[in-house]
């Protein structure tokens, strides 16, 4: 409604905390997209490659479409693991009973 106020602190500072969400999502994202574009290019232009593993336990097959997988779930776990503990972290870490 108009005249009402904003949910937050009024220095916009949930606008900020927003766009950095939205910041860095887009940029894990992207930085999968590389490692998937990566696959695909190593699988098309390297010849007699092996048949990647997905954690040495789930056989890929050696086409463009396994090294995508195998390069994206790669990433996505390489990066998304120590974000997790930096927004687990992050969290917590405001939290004044945490720390006596």
């Amino acid at each position: 409604m108009p005249g009402e106020q904003p949910d937050g602190p009024a220095d916009g500072s949930d606008a900020d905390d927003t766009r950095g969400r939205r910041f860095v999502v887009g940029l894990y994202v992207a930085l999968v997209g590389v490692g998937a574009t990566a696959g695909v290019l190593t699988a098309t232009f390297v010849d007699g490659l092996m048949r990647p593993e997905l954690f040495g336990v789930v056989p890929l097959p050696a086409t463009q479409a396994g090294f995508a997988v195998f390069g994206g779930v790669t990433m996505a776990v390489v990066l998304g693991v120590p974000l997790s503990l930096v927004i687990y972290v992050s969290r917590r870490i405001d939290d004044t009973d945490a720390v006596e």
